[in-house]
């Protein structure tokens, strides 16, 4: 069954708006932020498959578009397809883009420990032609939306979903641009020829998930194909920066995570920037 959301947001409050927005849920599941200048979003729940699994997938975007858009897939954290990815979908909404939060579990599965969190990923990352597919799945569900440019497609990823989306365009899979926060970098598939992706990097310092050495080898792989890239390291940041529930989590599970309030805003105005320069033609 769909489900349809419908927020009202303003320009604003598009960097504050996952921080600050007090919803109101109806009976009929629509949820309702109301300020100022009110920009309407549509964020709907699809599901789409692979040969052998079915995936639950979030899509959003702004309502009444007079044109097609750049589609922008947005891959989970280790968690797993949750309410931040969908945030972070519905706020790429914001920027004008058509975002879908993607489901590499497949059947929208979450964890709820972070024991099982690293099974789920590590299952994916074992699995590499499974995830391929469901990937690219993901990728023909949002070009086949009516919203949507297919010839203009990139994607965000966040910590797993970071390793993820820069995997895949390592593969070659036809992304214009990639953007990944606090992303894991011992990936299945490392830079060569065939990406054709531009990519923005963004870590903190201090992440205890990430390696120098590690920092090292894709810097020097990415250099040796000319690639076009930007790594960006936020000091005295630490990992999963990017969510505000970071701190408790590390706290429960005794994590080296930590939300950057100031390093969140930043990494993703570069993003949108990013995105802007790229898709301002």
């Amino acid at each position: 069954m769909k489900i349809y959301k419908l927020i009202l947001l303003t320009f604003a409050i598009v960097l504050t708006a996952c921080k600050s927005e007090q919803k109101d849920k109806s009976e009929e599941g629509i949820n309702v932020v109301s300020e100022k200048n009110e920009i309407k979003l549509i964020g709907e729940e699809i599901s789409y498959e692979t040969d052998s699994t079915v995936m639950t997938g979030y899509i959003a975007h702004q309502e009444d578009l007079e044109e097609k858009r750049p589609g922008i897939l947005v891959v989970h954290e280790w968690w797993g397809h949750n309410e931040f990815a969908r945030t972070k979908a519905d706020q790429l909404a914001e920027l004008g883009y058509v975002a879908f939060a993607v489901d590499m579990y497949g059947q929208g599965k979450q964890a709820q420990h972070p024991e099982e969190a690293m099974e789920f990923s590590s299952n994916v990352m074992n699995n590499f032609d499974t995830a391929q597919k469901r990937f690219k799945a993901a990728m023909e569900t949002l070009k086949a939306n009516e919203n949507v440019d297919p010839e203009k497609i990139s994607a965000i990823g966040f910590c797993f979903g970071g390793s993820v989306a820069l995997a895949m365009a390592n593969t070659g899979v036809d992304l214009d641009a990639v953007a990944v926060f606090h992303s894991g970098l011992g990936l299945p598939v490392m830079p060569g020829e065939d990406l054709k992706a531009k990519l923005l990097i963004q870590n903190g310092a201090e992440d205890a998930m990430v390696t120098d050495e590690q920092i090292k080898n894709l810097k020097a792989q990415l250099d040796a194909v000319n690639a076009d890239y930007k790594y960006i390291a936020y000091e005295g940041v630490k990992h999963s920066f990017t969510n505000k529930d970071a701190d408790s989590i590390a706290k429960e599970y005794d994590l080296p995570l930590a939300y950057d309030k100031d390093a969140a805003m930043k990494s993703w105005e570069r993003m949108a920037q990013f995105f802007e320069e790229l898709y301002s033609n």
